[in-house]
C-alpha cells in the first residue's frame, strides 16, 4: 500500500506528498468551477493517470517483448458533464513509434486496455483507447 498525504493550501489549491518518493504535486480547482487553473485539477488528474498508466503498462509490456517504445506519446481529452459534476469522457491517443510486427502491436493494445486505472474508473466513463502507428 501506499501513503500519500494532502494540505489545503487555500484559494481551492491542495498539495499531495507521495509517501514512499516524497515527491509533491498541486492541484488547483479549474476556473469554470471557481478556482484559478493554475494547476491540474484533480479530475485532470484522473484523465493523466488513465493515459500514462495505459503508457506504463505498454512499457512493461515492450520490456518483455524487447521492443523499444522510447518516444511514446499519448493525449488524453477529458469531457465534463455539469450536472452532476463528473467526468464522462477520456479518450486516449496513443503514438507508437517504431517498426512493430501485427502480433506486438496487439499485445501492447490489449496490454494497454488491462491497466489498472482503466479497470478503476466508473464504466460510465467514454475511455476509448485509439493507437496511432507512423511507421
Amino acid at each position: 500500500m501506499v501513503t500519500i498525504t494532502a494540505n489545503y493550501e487555500g484559494t481551492l489549491r491542495c498539495t499531495s506528498i507521495h509517501g514512499p518518493s516524497a515527491t509533491s504535486i498541486s492541484t488547483d480547482a479549474p476556473t469554470d468551477n471557481q478556482g484559478l487553473g493554475a494547476s491540474f485539477s484533480p479530475t485532470d488528474l484522473v484523465a493523466t493517470a488513465l493515459c500514462s498508466c495505459a503508457m506504463t503498462i505498454m512499457g512493461i509490456t515492450a520490456n518483455r517483448l524487447g521492443v523499444d517504445l522510447v518516444g511514446m506519446t499519448g493525449k488524453v481529452i477529458k469531457g465534463m458533464a455539469t450536472e452532476p459534476r463528473r467526468i464522462i469522457s477520456a479518450p486516449v491517443e496513443i503514438t507508437v513509434p517504431g517498426h512493430l510486427t501485427e502480433d506486438q502491436k496487439h499485445q501492447l493494445e490489449a496490454a494497454a486496455r488491462s491497466c489498472p486505472v482503466a479497470n478503476s474508473i466508473h464504466p460510465d466513463i467514454d475511455q476509448t483507447l485509439t493507437f496511432v502507428y507512423p511507421d
